[in-house]
């Protein structure tokens, strides 16, 4: 896919120059117009195979990839990067279910001496006449 195609489909003028934010606005519009479970059974292969051109016109914009030879693929590559991680991410994973674990543990511990209390008051007020329930 070329710069100039890309462009055409995300509906910008031919010789558009379009920032990144642009790109995402247009492609959040054409996706709605162009999505495949909007429109009836017979339409939707072609539905389909216009989307798939929208969201490849879309990731070629922001990725920055041009053929050799076009006038207007002068984008440059848009790079992500995560929050910051201490050590890589990987020390502090432990320390995150710790908590959890606190919450689960203290549940049980509570919510079963309750309820062995309640059992027994429960027992007490009202005897069982049944020789074989505890």
């Amino acid at each position: 896919m070329r710069v100039d195609e890309a462009i055409n489909l995300l509906g910008f003028p031919p010789n558009s120059r379009p920032s990144p934010s642009q790109v995402k606005e247009a492609y959040k519009k054409m996706v709605w117009e162009t999505h495949p479970d909007r429109f009836p059974i017979d339409q939707k292969p072609n539905a389909e195979c216009r989307f798939k051109l929208v969201s490849e016109a879309y990731t070629y914009l922001l990725s920055g990839v041009r053929q050799e030879g076009s006038a207007s693929g002068t984008y440059s590559r848009v790079v992500r990067y995560g929050g910051q991680r201490s050590h890589g991410g990987k020390r502090n994973s432990a320390l995150i279910g710790v908590p959890f674990l606190f919450i689960i543990l203290g549940t049980f511990a509570l919510g079963g001496s309750f309820a062995s209390r309640a059992y027994k008051r429960q027992k007490e007020a009202y005897p069982s006449h049944n020789p074989f329930l505890p």
